[in-house]
């Protein structure tokens, strides 16, 4: 998998991509991640990404030009099976998607900032809107990095035990059960009898009961 990240701040999230699981993914071969400055498709001595909206509404809007020089460069190199904008407006972003999007050859990621892009760019060069939550961060930097991390965690071979993986929390609508280690006990403090005793089929059938239970408590929008 590729997935090329365009971007006015490069540095802020160059260095997430080379620690963990994302630089095992490029050592591995599975995944490779390039990081395109937005500054170096621009045609003036100022670099400018951004200017005035029309209307005279407050703040910066991202310009169109550059930004289809970028893709169409990208474009003529290869093709994608998605271009991405990370927007707070956009499609809630989940596991289901992350799982959707693993299965992709190439994606393009643009981060957006400043109070918006040109909207002629999500009309004519976006095919897909996604937002990380209800909130509004200063740049989809961060956005672009949380979707990278689960969508790439997830490729076969990325992660030594894939099992892991797939007992996440979301993967089957429901949250993950509680998970212990050494020592049994601890102030008091005792790890479940059942997760002890060695018996598979009641461990499993407790984690599917503390699974269902948890998601009820904190998540029970999952189970409708």
């Amino acid at each position: 998998m590729r997935i090329d990240i365009i971007t006015v701040l490069p540095e802020m999230i160059e260095g997430f991509f080379n620690c963990s699981i994302m630089a095992r993914a490029q050592k591995k071969g599975l995944a490779e991640f390039h990081l395109h400055n937005l500054r170096d498709y621009t045609l003036d001595k100022h670099r400018r990404v951004d200017d005035y909206p029309y209307g005279g509404c407050a703040g910066m809007v991202m310009q169109i030009e550059p930004i289809d020089r970028c893709i169409s460069a990208l474009k003529s190199e290869r093709n994608y099976d998605e271009v991405i904008f990370t927007t707070p407006d956009g499609e809630q972003f989940d596991q289901k998607m992350a799982n959707t999007l693993s299965l992709t050859e190439n994606l393009i990621i643009l981060c957006g900032h400043f109070k918006g892009i040109d909207y002629r760019i999500r009309e004519h060069l976006i095919t897909k809107e996604i937002s990380i939550g209800d909130y509004v961060l200063t740049g989809g930097e961060l956005a672009a990095a949380v979707m990278a991390d689960a969508i790439v965690r997830i490729i076969p071979g990325v992660i030594s035990d894939e099992q892991s993986a797939l007992s996440d929390s979301f993967q089957d609508n429901l949250l993950a059960p509680p998970v212990y280690t050494r020592p049994a006990e601890y102030k008091g403090w005792r790890v479940p009898d059942v997760l002890l005793s060695g018996h598979e089929r009641n461990i499993r059938d407790w984690e599917l009961q503390q699974s269902i239970e948890r998601t009820r408590l904190l998540r029970p929008d999952l189970l409708k």
